[in-house]
């Protein structure tokens, strides 16, 4: 697809700061979007170093940079730089967008939103009085617990490798809705009482793709099995699953949304989904 678009002295501009960050996808579902709107504006992928986070997020207010998202492994550790955290990003604990209010600098996650909004849309689940068994408790499952919770999710069963883990991260969570945390090797009683169960571990990614992060074995036919991984696009876990009966959700959708909403709280434009959805996966088949 041609781009015609020239950038001048007008173009706003974008970013994502990571380390690693040359794998990210951000830039092309990005600089679709704002192509798309007929937006003059860029986004481009910067390698910052934990030691420079500092430095790259003052970047941003003296630049004038409009927007960034923030990934791997800044999330947290970038909120001591901005002078304001959004209440939802507040609870999660960790920031992936940061909004420039002429010179403030504002900081949201869209995570946890960009999730929920997949799962509804591409399964059609009802939230509201749902059990979720949610695998691993760091940033990512903070994230989906705290959008989970307010979605009305009955009760969040929270497992780990670290039990503490999980238990400091269901009594967050248990301000919202009952939350309960276990060992990973507790899952015998829960995973029947489950109605949705969500990995947001690294088990299956690329090049890990082997791996699962927890047994097939209790998953049967009412069973919605979701993965935040999306390469590879279907991870064995939820081949398994499907095998087992499960209806299965992969984590394209939440890596499309969690762009969207922070595309649209950059720009107060809505967000052209389906063309950020088709220029990612046309990048992942490359």
């Amino acid at each position: 697809m041609e781009n015609n678009r020239t950038l001048d002295s007008h173009t706003i501009l974008y970013g994502v700061f990571g380390d690693p960050i040359r794998h990210s996808r951000s830039p092309i579902m990005l600089n679709r979007a704002f192509r798309e709107t007929g937006l003059n504006a860029a986004y481009a992928a910067f390698h910052v170093s934990p030691q420079g986070l500092g430095d790259a997020v003052r970047g941003i207010r003296a630049l004038g940079y409009r927007g960034v998202n923030v990934t791997i492994p800044h999330k947290v550790e970038v909120m001591q730089y901005l002078d304001e955290i959004d209440g939802g990003a507040q609870v999660i604990g960790a920031v992936n967008t940061i909004v420039n209010e002429a010179g403030r600098l504002i900081g949201y996650n869209t995570d946890g939103i960009g999730y929920v909004r997949s799962l509804k849309e591409e399964t059609g689940i009802q939230l509201q009085g749902k059990h979720v068994l949610l695998l691993g408790a760091g940033g990512a499952a903070r994230g989906v617990a705290y959008a989970l919770a307010k979605e009305g999710s009955a009760c969040i069963y929270i497992a780990n490798r670290t039990k503490e883990r999980a238990v400091e991260l269901a009594a967050t969570i248990g301000a919202f809705t009952k939350a309960v945390g276990l060992g990973l090797d507790e899952l015998g009683d829960v995973v029947d009482a489950a109605g949705l169960i969500v990995n947001t571990t690294s088990a299956g990614m690329h090049p890990s793709v082997d791996e699962l992060p927890m047994s097939v074995d209790h998953l049967r036919e009412h069973h919605l099995v979701s993965d935040l991984i999306y390469n590879p696009r279907i991870t064995r876990f939820l081949r398994e699953a499907e095998a087992k009966g499960a209806r299965i959700h992969g984590g394209l959708g939440m890596f499309i949304y969690q762009g969207a909403y922070a595309f649209e709280y950059w720009t107060g434009t809505p967000a052209p989904v389906a063309a950020m959805r088709q220029v990612v996966e046309q990048s992942l088949t490359e």
